[in-house]
């Protein structure tokens, strides 16, 4: 097998044998994606050049705000100068610091075998999370419950493409805010075996996220083995706060990952051009960067970002814009020119529904990173409403989107060349293959088949019913729960889990009120 190639079943012969294997359902994990087509780069190496200097001159001349006390205080033991809360960070030490960032490194999930590689052609689809609302298998918009999130988790856990479960997927809203984030990471690790993120909802959050990693995988593990992901987003324009700053160390002291992510609303908190836009949020994005090696050298870190424009009507974030897509080539362009592993968002939505226009949006974004090389490909499934829901049917469409991605970046597979070609000589002017050998051995894996797109006539369609794809995709997604299986945790695990929740759900104030300062 090359790097390249798609893990296939064993087949044992004959034509039922085929038929069997062909409906038969198939919910291992693909391996890491390696990429082996051409990165998108819409910039010269001039123009990244500039970028990278207009990123240095802000970082120097204008500086960034570190709404941190501890923050404050490594940057000046760091040689940093620091006047109030801005820092201004010489440029000579952002290169330094950056450059003890690994290019590349291993998430270690409970199932070894879901481990993958991120950095350099490595990629990984992660689903969205953070949906308040949920459109249900009965596609009926409501708030979400921890039953639901555990939904989502198995729903991750089958669907091959994806190779997390991330976090909270939706929000749980019949659990306190102050101890929403023991369930959703107990949830995230029990009802699937890839990895997943964890919570920096605060720094204490996030300690107890690296308590209940240590407790899954051992403290000496995790303390030399990536395991789960933070995410902190920057407070765009140039702005990062003490709750992310304070998980992000929580993270970085156990060699933990973090996406380093400025939030950005081009025209609303960026200037109203690409160019410049990159140019800031390159400045914010290498300011959190250099400081995880203030915390620790060496530390994994992800160049990350949240990217949307607004509508210079509305001032509403959009999805699928032209502009989206040169930004996201050319931050994967900067994050290359600093050999750094970089995020991206993907399948982003802005309709109500799961209509055309979430359809058009997701599958330019999808296509737009995909070519621009990201690395650590979150929102990769159900993204609809600006983030605001998330959406079953588009969840398990998005989630098959990507396994076309998928495919589509492997590149072409040469294997067999030879032999399909000959097939051409045995055919000859105006026959056709359907019958040949060649075809009836390879045709279930020559092609991607899609699952829920319907490609049969229009007479096979009515007459089975005139189903559009949001039902099938709902249908679908009721046959996978009813199909799924638990992996294995465990029980000695599990139970540590469950103590360490309730001893932690005892200690926090359950008002949501008390959850702004704990």
């Amino acid at each position: 097998m090359t790097d390249t190639d798609t893990p296939a079943r064993s087949r044992t012969g004959g034509r039922s044998a085929r038929r069997a294997l062909r409906s038969a359902p198939n919910f291992e994990m693909l391996p890491g994606l390696k990429r082996n087509i051409p990165e998108c780069e819409v910039m010269n190496g001039s123009q990244v050049e500039r970028i990278d200097a207009a990123s240095m001159d802000i970082l120097e001349n204008v500086g960034v705000v570190f709404r941190d006390d501890i923050a404050l205080a490594d940057w000046k033991k760091a040689g940093a100068k620091v006047v109030g809360d801005t820092v201004f960070l010489d440029r000579g030490l952002v290169r330094g610091l950056i450059a003890t960032i690994p290019s590349d490194f291993t998430y270690h999930a409970r199932n070894p075998k879901n481990n993958v590689r991120l950095g350099g052609k490595n990629s990984v689809f992660v689903p969205m999370t953070g949906a308040p609302f949920l459109r249900d298998l009965n596609d009926v918009r409501r708030n979400p419950l921890l039953e639901d999130l555990a939904m989502f988790h198995k729903l991750s856990h089958m669907m091959p493409a994806l190779h997390s479960s991330a976090h909270h997927i939706v929000e749980p809203y019949d659990h306190p805010i102050s101890q929403r984030h023991l369930r959703i990471t107990y949830s995230s690790m029990k009802y699937s075996d890839k990895m997943f993120m964890g919570m920096t909802t605060s720094p204490k959050n996030a300690e107890d996220v690296m308590d209940m990693c240590a407790i899954l995988f051992g403290d000496e593990f995790i303390d030399n083995n990536p395991v789960t992901t933070g995410n902190c987003n920057g407070n765009s324009p140039l702005v990062w706060d003490e709750t992310m700053l304070g998980a992000m160390r929580s993270f970085c002291k156990r060699n933990q990952p973090v996406l380093c992510s400025p939030f950005v609303l081009g025209g609303a908190n960026t200037p109203a051009s690409v160019a410049a836009s990159v140019a800031q949020l390159n400045a914010e994005a290498l300011s959190a960067l250099a400081y995880t090696q203030v915390i620790r050298k060496g530390a994994p870190a992800i160049y990350g970002h949240y990217l949307s424009t607004v509508s210079m009507k509305s001032g509403a974030p959009m999805a699928g814009t032209p502009e989206i897509s040169l930004m996201n080539f050319m931050i994967g362009q900067m994050a290359r020119f600093y050999d750094i592993p970089w995020r991206t968002s993907n399948t982003l939505g802005g309709a109500k529904t799961f209509d055309a226009q979430a359809g058009y949006e997701s599958a330019t974004t999808l296509s737009s990173v995909v070519h621009a090389g990201a690395n650590y490909i979150w929102h990769s499934a159900g993204w609809n409403e600006a983030g605001m829901h998330c959406s079953v049917a588009k969840f398990v469409v998005d989630a098959e989107q990507c396994a076309m991605a998928y495919r589509m970046a492997q590149g072409p597979n040469w294997d067999g060349f030879d032999d399909a070609v000959s097939a051409v000589s045995d055919i000859g002017p105006g026959g056709h293959y359907l019958g040949h050998p060649h075809t009836l051995e390879n045709f279930q894996t020559a092609f991607f088949m899609p699952e829920l797109f319907d490609n049969n006539s229009i007479e096979q369609w009515v007459a089975e019913g005139s189903v559009e794809v949001t039902e099938r995709a709902l249908s679908y997604a009721k046959k996978l729960l009813s199909e799924y299986q638990e992996p294995h945790l465990d029980p000695a695990k599990n139970e540590e889990l469950l103590d360490y929740i309730a001893r932690r759900e005892r200690e926090i104030p359950a008002s949501d009120e008390l959850n702004q300062s704990y």
